[in-house]
């Protein structure tokens, strides 16, 4: 069992495999927080988690006192969610041994309508001030039931996923409400709308009334955190609360966690592979490698000095700007050039007038801008800013108006006449597991453009094409055995983007249009992509049109930078130039909520 790094004297704890009375770290009283000195909330002892007989957490040890920010971080697979949701096992078909208490009386709930535990729920423990202990992995099911929501809330990563789609947000938030309090409908419904009221979302009292796919992410997240903390919990797990946000509204809900959690003296477990918000948010870092405890600490101390090599690989990943710099062969044309370039939508208009004529959402109003060969242009902005719909009319997948050029010639309505335009642009989406077929082999995935754009090329050939592309995007038989003959769902998120990005290349395209092509993975994944995606540039004067809402990559990847808002342009220069001596307000939002 490999040993946490611990930045604290924790000489006051009991030693390991101790035994304790109620199966907690001691009877009558509450063990001390690490580094702080006060009692513990939670204490987590030697905890273990397997499937089937495998383990996948590591007898992790760490602890929270009332009022605190732990932040529990690592990569994908390292076992920090499953780790938070079995301290209220949610966690199916898991084994799970070692012990989760909980110290202290239950909490007396949000409002007036709140009531006291029933008498003799919790054993007295060293005083009125102790009502006692319970280990969260020994109590019954039923005892279970009245922890969750009331004494612990979570918060999960993808809201739309976790919200139900058939019953509005309000009705959601109030069901939380009627059965852990106790409320009438009424009162339930009116505590959920100040709930939401609470989170700063907008028109709380119409906003209840809505559906999930109704809201937009932020606004979700909003609802979700409003059921999370309905019932005033003493401990928040807050599971990627931010993952699938823009920076601007991962700044907001940072600030929402922080203002409800002085509010309130809530605890936080933040789980995250987002080290920028670590520094932001979190008092304590506790670091998580394959599922073992590495290292631990105050968050100053372990980022000014990290003790482990992962800690030390994981503060390492950030982003580093690798690309060639210099200014581009004025006299040769640019791989894209657009000008006044405008895209719009049909919308339906309210009344009697729509039954006879539609409106139009304008997605993109007069966006102009050239690429040229071997350089990258990094468009920035938050979801809704136009960017995506930007990538699509690039890649003439969406109408346009004004003018957009792509390897000398216009998008046109002729399929045929596209089909040269077709092999110069290429692109690597956001999700690589959505955006692979399940049911094709990596051999026919690579090789799928080539029957395209290259009918007549003998088999082999084409398989040596393939094996060549796979090569340059560091993927090769002796790493990965049979590869040709795998499918996308037996590589990781990393994998699966590389071989995105083979599929891609293997046309020999001029330019690359990359939607979010890191924001899915994990920091040490990410920089890895980014690397490659350099290197290639390098190697073959290929160019970029980069869709990203993160300012790092941008810092990173691009050399002219274009920021857009409601689908206009708002600034546009050099990557020194707008990041750092940005503008226009907006941009300035950006890079603040970046750093």
């Amino acid at each position: 069992m490999t040993t946490p790094t611990l930045r604290t004297d924790v000489s006051s704890l009991p030693p390991d495999g101790a035994d304790f009375p109620g199966g907690g770290p001691a009877a009558g009283r509450m063990a001390p927080t690490p580094g702080t000195g006060a009692p513990a909330l939670l204490e987590v002892k030697d905890l273990r988690v397997s499937f089937g007989g495998k383990a996948v957490v590591h007898g992790v040890n760490f602890s929270i006192a009332p009022g605190e920010k732990l932040a529990l971080v690592g990569e994908s697979g390292s076992g920090k969610t499953v780790t938070a949701l079995s301290l209220l096992r949610l966690v199916q078909n898991a084994e799970i041994t070692g012990s989760a208490s909980l110290f202290g009386p239950e909490p007396q709930g949000l409002g007036p309508h709140a009531s006291l535990p029933p008498e003799g729920a919790l054993t007295p423990r060293g005083g009125p001030s102790a009502l006692g202990e319970r280990n969260l992995l020994s109590i019954s099911e039923h005892a279970l039931r009245g922890i969750r929501g009331s004494e612990i809330a979570m918060i999960f990563q993808e809201p739309m996923t976790a919200l139900n789609p058939l019953f509005t947000v309000g009705d959601q938030i109030a069901e939380v409400l009627e059965l852990k309090q106790a409320l009438s409908k009424r009162q339930a419904w009116d505590a959920a709308v100040e709930a939401l009221a609470a989170t700063g979302i907008p028109e709380p009292a119409r906003r209840a009334q809505s559906y999930p796919h109704q809201l937009s992410g932020g606004q979700r997240q909003r609802a979700m955190i409003a059921m999370a903390l309905a019932c005033r919990p003493r401990l928040l797990l807050a599971d990627e609360p931010t993952t699938a946000l823009d920076v601007t509204l991962r700044g907001q809900i940072l600030d929402l966690l922080s203002d409800l959690q002085r509010q309130t003296g809530m605890a936080v477990l933040l789980i995250t592979h987002d080290l920028n918000l670590v520094r932001k948010f979190a008092d304590r870092v506790a670091v998580m490698e394959m599922g073992r405890l590495v290292e631990e600490g105050p968050v100053a101390a372990v980022f000014a000095d990290p003790q482990h090599a992962y800690t030390r690989k994981l503060i390492d990943s950030r982003p580093v700007r690798d690309v060639a710099e210099g200014q581009p062969d004025a006299a040769a044309a640019p791989v894209m050039q657009a000008s006044g370039l405008r895209v719009s939508y049909p919308v339906r208009l309210p009344g009697v007038t729509g039954w006879f004529k539609s409106g139009e959402f304008v997605a993109v109003q007069g966006a102009s801008f050239n690429i040229p060969a071997g350089q990258t242009l990094g468009v920035v902005g938050e979801s809704g800013s136009g960017k995506s719909t930007l990538a699509l009319a690039a890649l003439g997948l969406h109408p346009h108006r004004g003018e957009l050029w792509a390897a000398g010639q216009q998008w046109s309505s002729d399929a045929a006449g596209n089909k040269r335009m077709r092999r110069a642009v290429q692109v690597v989406f956001q999700d690589p597991f959505s955006s692979l077929s399940p049911r094709m082999t990596v051999e026919e995935i690579v090789g799928e453009g080539l029957l395209v754009h290259e009918p007549g090329l003998p088999p082999a050939a084409r398989r040596d094409r393939v094996i060549a592309a796979l090569a340059d995007v560091g993927m090769g038989e002796i790493q990965f055995p049979g590869l040709l003959q795998r499918y996308p769902h037996e590589f990781s998120g990393g994998q699966r983007q590389r071989l995105a990005i083979a599929r891609a290349l293997i046309v020999q395209p001029q330019l690359l249009v990359l939607d979010e092509p890191t924001s899915a993975l994990d920091v040490t994944i990410q920089k890895q992509v980014l690397q490659l995606l350099q290197k290639l540039q390098r190697e073959r004067g290929l160019s970029y049109l980069l869709i990203t809402h993160d300012v790092d990559v941008i810092r990173a990847m691009a050399h002219q930078v274009m920021v857009m808002k409601d689908g206009e342009v708002l600034e546009t220069g050099t990557v020194t130039e707008v990041l750092d001596a940005p503008q226009h307000p907006y941009t300035r939002i950006l890079v603040a909520a970046q750093v």
